[in-house]
């Protein structure tokens, strides 16, 4: 019998939520790595734990990040 992988469970608390922020800058280069993978991909709302709202938000800072090389597209 083949056994399934266990799934990680992350408690669905929202980061910005709970710390009282209003936005995600894309200047905080520190802080978008958390939502971000080792392969430099954008976390999805699953793992990361956002609300919807902050996740859209995270992603365009993310996005902006990237274009102003304050993040890298590909792992280094």
């Amino acid at each position: 019998m083949i056994r399934g992988r266990k799934k990680r469970i992350v408690p669905k608390i929202c980061y910005f939520c709970v710390n009282n922020l209003n936005k995600a800058d894309y200047k905080d280069v520190t802080l978008l790595r958390r939502f971000v993978s080792s392969f430099m991909k954008i976390a999805p709302k699953r793992r990361s734990g956002l609300c919807s709202m902050h996740q859209r938000k995270v992603a365009v800072a993310i996005k902006r990040a990237r274009e102003m090389s304050l993040l890298p597209y590909l792992p280094s």
